[in-house]
């Protein structure tokens, strides 16, 4: 009788050894460069309980994959995002530790649902959270450790869109009120859609549409169309943001994007890189829930498992790769492991150096290529 081979759930995988070390590779690349600006790594379990997770809000709860715990009865949950179990471990474990906090971390996330764009399920996602301030010295800050994490990787070149979450509740709750629900105004401004703007009456939006685009000119843009100086501070602020890295990444600026960003606060950014339909990272500033109150934070995630499929951090294991044939010294091949060599030892003599994918084989004399 045949068995039937064994099948994975939609959207998920296994990654064979070339894959799985590039990715291992590319996440000690980012987390080293995290590190190196004082971000300590944290690492969150895989599941919890459903309400740490979903919060109160009902579509977050409902986008869990969820399952019940045998052991306390109650409600799990596999985690769709480390973020708010940072935040979590922020405002209990670390509750008193100095601020602003400095925290990164890397691990696998499982959503219910794939995306178009973004098939899989399962995924990899890397980031670092600064908890305590969403002042613009922290906003430029984290944009930097990005961009810093992405070079040491091998990413680039990428391009930074910023985005101002807020910018509709400025203008409605100031100078352009609207009869329209504010939450369905967000949406067609997301949507880009000028013809429903002006059936819902919010005809005063429309330049917002074309404060889009290049960084420069979209700002200028917006200026201009900030008349009665409503968004001066947040204008100022992504000028402020964007100085240090001009030189370093494309700059773009998407005023009313709100795709992905649900819970940043005052500013927003995401990040591209080409031939990728969809964005690599996002990030921005927001508020971590502590009893009654909140604490400010600004951070970003990354999602590098595209690139990772594409190639990178991929090489060519066989270069440093020695086959060790019967009756070889076992403490000359301990100091080739120690001098960063993979050894292959054979179990009979019919085992191939090529075969086994060794570039180089043990001779008397020393390494020599197979």
């Amino acid at each position: 009788m045949t068995r039937a081979p064994a099948l994975l759930p939609e959207g998920l995988r296994d990654r064979l050894p070339r894959q799985a070390e590039a990715a291992s590779r590319v996440t000690r690349a980012l987390v080293d460069a995290m590190r190196a600006h004082g971000y300590g790594r944290v690492s969150p379990p895989l599941a919890e309980f459903r309400e740490t997770l979903g919060g109160e809000d009902e579509r977050s709860t409902r986008d869990l994959l969820r399952f019940t715990d045998p052991v306390s009865q109650r409600t799990l949950a596999l985690r769709p995002d480390i973020t708010r179990q940072v935040g979590r471990i922020a405002t209990s474990l670390l509750a008193k530790a100095p601020r602003p906090l400095r925290l990164c971390y890397a691990g696998q996330v499982v959503k219910l649902r794939a995306s178009q764009l973004r098939p899989a399920r399962e995924m990899l996602q890397v980031g670092a959270e600064l908890i305590g301030s969403d002042s613009v010295a922290a906003a430029r800050e984290i944009v930097t450790v990005a961009i810093d994490a992405l070079e040491a990787a091998g990413i680039g070149p990428v391009t930074i869109d910023f985005t101002l979450p807020d910018v509709v509740d400025l203008l409605a709750g100031g100078p352009l009120p609207v009869d329209a629900d504010i939450q369905q105004l967000r949406d067609e401004l997301d949507a880009k859609d000028a013809g429903a703007l002006t059936r819902l009456g919010a005809g005063a939006y429309l330049p917002l549409l074309r404060a889009t685009g290049p960084f420069d000119q979209a700002i200028a843009d917006l200026r201009a169309f900030d008349t009665t100086g409503v968004l001066t501070a947040r204008i100022d602020a992504l000028e402020a943001i964007a100085a240090p890295i001009r030189d370093r990444v494309t700059l773009t600026l998407d005023p009313t994007e709100r795709h992905g960003f649900a819970y940043q606060s005052w500013f927003g950014f995401q990040i591209f890189v080409p031939g990728q339909g969809d964005a690599v990272g996002r990030g921005g500033g927001y508020a971590i829930p502590v009893g009654e109150q909140e604490e400010a934070a600004v951070g970003f995630s990354l999602y590098p498992d595209p690139l990772i499929d594409a190639g990178l951090g991929a090489e060519d294991d066989a270069d440093r790769r020695i086959f060790l044939p019967l009756g070889h010294d076992p403490a000359l091949a301990a100091s080739l492991r120690a001098d960063d060599w993979q050894t292959v030892a054979a179990l009979s003599e019919a085992d191939d150096a090529r075969a086994l994918g060794c570039g180089w084989r043990l001779s008397p004399d020393g390494p020599v290529e197979a």
